[in-house]
């Protein structure tokens, strides 16, 4: 299957400033483009690319005085499998004593997971009687599912887990906090995952495209898909990045004032087997 990506995003400020942002397609999964990924930037700034502390591609841009908006752009087509996310049942939770070290900071507490709360105690409460592994983890998914509203008008960037719990209203990000923490209080280790998800395979209606958010969790020795919004196996995840939080990973991130003019996202399956 092939995949059609890309995005178109104009964001407007008023001052010098610098500009971050998750705005690739993750290394990970560079090798399924079908060519190079049609990146620019409106005015034409210097951008600088490097690969943060967990291997995503950020993209940096000086926005000097006199520029009053920021415009950029993506297109590309990938390759992908076709097969929704693969569901493994037997998959088991490791006991600390086994984890590899570069997986424990995704135990710790993060800027939007506050393990260190009163999500510790409910976490057992709710779901310590559940076995251990994939199942607890699904069960986890299923809570926050049912738990959080899904509002798009009530999207606030500075929500956190522990809000999102009391509050019971979000969007995709705040259902992967939540799941993310939960796992977490749990001892599963669990990151936050940003990307493309469109609705391939799915029926309609069809809302407007964006970005989605989901997370990865730690079980049987490697790194698992699941996804507290959808709560179901879904075609034609392309990652961009993952982190411990939202913090990490912002698609884009404007050191001061900055207003959002246009935001369109394409994830569209490629009819023409011959496109490229």
């Amino acid at each position: 299957m092939l995949i059609q990506i890309g995005y178109d995003i104009e964001l407007a400020v008023n001052a010098p400033t610098t500009l971050l942002g998750a705005l690739h397609v993750h290394p990970s999964r560079a090798h399924d483009l079908r060519a190079p990924e049609q990146f620019a930037v409106e005015p034409p700034l210097p951008i600088t690319h490097y690969q943060d502390g967990f291997d995503n591609t950020i993209s940096r841009v000086d926005v000097p005085a006199g520029v009053t908006s920021v415009r950029f752009t993506n297109h590309a087509v990938i390759a992908d499998s076709g097969l929704p996310d693969a569901v493994m049942p037997d998959a088991r939770q490791h006991p600390l004593h086994e984890l590899p070290l570069e997986v424990f900071r995704f135990l710790l507490p993060s800027r939007y997971c506050e393990v260190d709360s009163e999500l510790m105690q409910f976490a057992w409460d709710q779901f310590g009687h559940t076995p251990e592994g994939w199942t607890r983890v699904q069960t986890i998914c299923d809570y926050a599912h049912q738990h959080i509203r899904f509002d798009y008008l009530q999207a606030r960037a500075n929500r956190t887990a522990l809000q999102s719990w009391q509050e019971g209203v979000g969007v995709c990000r705040d259902y992967a906090h939540l799941a993310v923490t939960l796992c977490r209080c749990m001892n599963i280790p669990a990151r936050y995952v940003t990307g493309y998800l469109g609705d391939i395979g799915m029926p309609p209606p069809y809302p407007p495209g964006d970005f989605a958010a989901w997370m990865e969790v730690y079980l049987g020795g490697h790194w698992h898909t699941f996804d507290a919004r959808n709560n179901r196996p879904r075609i034609g995840r392309v990652l961009m990045a993952r982190g411990r939080d939202a913090a990490d990973v912002p698609i884009t991130m404007v050191f001061g004032f900055s207003q959002l003019k246009r935001f369109v996202v394409v994830t569209d399956e490629v009819r023409d087997a011959t496109a490229s």
